[in-house]
């Protein structure tokens, strides 16, 4: 009888819906990372945490929500932290130093994140497959023009929820295609995430009176 247990196949520790969410998530994250949208499957994802392709589907709609939550729900996450680190300075200078070290927390992310960010480029990802926009990315376009608003006077000459978006679009297009627009020798890694501040931060006073 011993020996029959023995072959038994192992039970799966039981695990909560949120520990299994959480496990599932971080498989998704390096599988994509690894393997781009296309590439990756629900099977493989489900294996890497330790359970069912049933269960992943349990708690994720579909492959591109897991992908969804994988990719983007961290980028709205990284905004609320910073905003609840910085909160909307009253002087100038401050105002100033804070767009800045933003823009650098959004390069440092952007960089993190860069194999998931052009998979999804490459591939289509989620919104080519449903036609439903990143709803954690457009969380973070809404929150970012909210901090925008709050510290303009008056009315704005560039729409924050639009000034927003470009300023993503340009910290962005300066990673994913960093090879391609700037030639060996042109200027280092520093230099060009600098020049992209700059370039930003002069789109954002465009709303300084």
């Amino acid at each position: 009888m011993n020996g029959g247990d023995a072959n038994k196949p192992a039970r799966r520790p039981r695990r909560s819906s949120a520990e299994v969410a959480s496990r599932l998530i971080q498989a998704a994250q390096e599988e994509f990372r690894r393997h781009g949208y296309a590439g990756a499957t629900t099977a493989a994802i489900a294996r890497a945490a330790d359970t069912t392709e049933a269960q992943l589907f349990r708690s994720f709609a579909s492959k591109a929500a897991l992908f969804q939550e994988a990719v983007f729900r961290p980028l709205s996450q990284h905004l609320e932290r910073f905003n609840a680190d910085h909160p909307v300075p009253q002087d100038d200078a401050s105002r100033a130093d804070t767009a800045r070290l933003y823009i650098a927390e959004l390069q440092r992310f952007v960089t993190e994140h860069e194999a998931l960010l052009r998979a999804m480029m490459l591939t289509g990802g989620p919104a080519g497959e449903t036609g439903n926009p990143i709803e954690s990315l457009a969380a973070y376009f809404e929150q970012g023009a909210a901090v925008q608003s709050a510290r303009i006077e008056g009315r704005p000459r560039v729409d924050p929820r639009l000034m927003v978006r470009a300023a993503f679009a340009a910290v962005l297009a300066n990673r994913l295609f960093r090879d391609w627009l700037y030639p060996a020798g042109l200027a280092d890694d520093a230099s060009i995430d600098s020049a992209i501040a700059d370039f930003v931060l002069d789109g954002i006073n465009a709303n300084r009176g």
